[in-house]
């Protein structure tokens, strides 16, 4: 096991006003991502546990591009990985933010 964390200052607050979301499910080559509503404006803060050891620069990297798309400044994301590869990932907290949207 390997935890991973990752904190970004964003550009605004994620619209919406959904206090927390979760999606997806942890099974063989998926993730769960739970959203919460927690932080500053501006703040960020992605928590990873990951099955996987050793990855921590293409997690960063996923969540650098992840960040500088969504924007999803207030959150605080939780992620719970069983071997996703990196697309799986991006989709999983794209369809998160966008839960946390409506």
């Amino acid at each position: 096991m390997e935890s991973l964390t990752f904190r970004h200052t964003t550009q605004k607050a994620l619209p919406g006003t959904k206090r927390e979301a979760i999606i997806g499910v942890v099974a063989s080559g998926n993730l769960e991502v739970l959203l919460e509503r927690v932080l500053a404006p501006d703040a960020c803060e992605i928590a990873i546990e990951t099955a996987i050891n050793g990855y921590g620069d293409v997690w960063e990297a996923v969540v650098a591009d992840f960040v500088a798309r969504a924007q999803p400044g207030g959150l605080r994301i939780s992620v719970n990985d069983g071997g996703a590869r990196p697309d799986t990932v991006s989709l999983r907290l794209l369809q998160g933010v966008r839960l946390m949207e409506d």
